[in-house]
């Protein structure tokens, strides 16, 4: 296989560091960052550390805000990123649009199937069981669907302006249309009309949770055109020094504009609210900021190497790590050590588990085997 990162379409000669490192650091989470947390405030059985740090590696109940929320909404804004890259390589070559628009359907599609392996119960052969719509992979489908959509077709201001008509048109329909039994401008877990949408249109194919998806795929594409912004800024011909200032300064004023929103739209990730999108994603830029300049401006690349190898093939660890448990794999390398870890034995089998699954992605590194989607 050719050395180019195959997940997102960016050609081995623009390849940015920074990317394929934020990817993996979203992806370290996914696949045991959590675990290893988890073990580590077991073993230090620390009381600032359970009060302060372990909350953040959980979801907020329903409104506000943790570092844990930002997994998804962070694995939606790279795809976005990398997408001015992949579109331009494509229609650089000489694909005409309608070819490309053949490529993002079929990733789509490809996509869907898999957030159904991974999350809608699909290798249970049982329709019973099977859940439609419940997956990020699924929701990373329909943002990147509305936002090639908006990119194709659209000069950038106009899409600025879709953009800002997604988040408008959701606050516009969550606040303003009644939900029977509740009224309108609910944003209760079973009030809103995201959930009764869901629950009205996928009956016994809803995923059962207070998620919602269908609704909400109009603000996953928004997120989505977030990261395609960065993306843009990062593939202009603008200085570097300028495009550090346009990522952190951007992510400065979403956050700022998001949490102002707040107030009165609440920032609700089950629902993935205008106000959580904005949020979120200003985040996403600031982080991205960062990254782009400690590695493609600095040059500082040695300490992200590990997140490289995750994030180079971020699709496969994700389906990989959602069949296998790895930490049974560690088991047979960690069990044995319960007797000397006592209260670490936790984190020694996360960090065990994580290792497994890193060194498979380093060996394909290694043989410069990416799979593409």
């Amino acid at each position: 296989m050719e050395p180019e990162l195959k997940d997102s379409g960016i050609d081995s000669e623009e390849r940015l560091a920074s990317l394929d490192a934020l990817r993996g650091f979203d992806m370290f989470w996914i696949i045991g960052g959590g675990w290893i947390f988890d073990g580590l405030g077991k073993g230090l059985g620390n009381r600032f550390f359970e009060q302060y740090i372990l909350p953040q590696i959980r979801h907020a109940r329903w409104e506000g805000f943790t570092c844990w929320d930002l997994i998804m909404p962070l694995f939606l804004f790279v795809v976005g990123v990398a997408m001015p890259f992949s579109f331009a390589k494509r229609l650089g070559r000489g694909d005409s649009k309608g070819k490309l628009y053949l490529h993002i359907v079929i990733r789509a599609v490809i996509l869907w199937v898999l957030g159904m392996v991974a999350q809608g119960r699909l290798l249970e052969y049982d329709m019973s069981h099977l859940r439609l719509y419940s997956n990020t992979l699924q929701a990373i489908a329909a943002g990147y669907l509305i936002a090639a959509l908006i990119s194709l077709n659209m000069r950038l201001a106009w899409q600025i302006v879709a953009t800002s008509v997604l988040l408008l048109v959701f606050w516009g329909l969550m606040m303003l249309v009644p939900v029977p039994g509740h009224g309108a401008g609910v944003l209760t877990e079973d009030g809103n009309l995201a959930i009764y949408i869901d629950k009205a249109i996928l009956g016994s194919f809803q995923d059962g949770t207070t998620y919602t998806w269908i609704l909400s795929s109009m603000t996953f594409g928004a997120t989505v055109m977030m990261g395609l912004f960065a993306g843009e800024l990062l593939h202009s011909k603008l200085s570097k020094t300028a495009k550090v200032l346009g990522l952190l300064g951007s992510g400065i004023g979403c956050i700022l504009l998001g949490t102002a929103w707040g107030f009165v739209f609440p920032i609700i990730k089950h629902i993935w609210t205008s106000s959580f999108v904005l949020f979120s994603g200003g985040l996403c830029l600031l982080l991205l900021g960062v990254f782009y300049l400690l590695i493609d401006v600095w040059g500082f690349r040695k300490w992200a190497f590990g997140f490289v190898v995750i994030g180079i093939n971020a699709i496969t660890v994700y389906m990989v790590t959602r069949v296998f448990d790895f930490r049974t794999i560690a088991d047979i390398f960690a069990k044995g050590l319960a007797k000397w870890t006592g209260d670490w034995h936790d984190f020694a089998r996360a960090v065990s588990g994580v290792l497994v699954v890193w060194l498979i992605l380093f060996w394909m590194y290694r043989k410069k085997s990416f799979v593409k989607i």
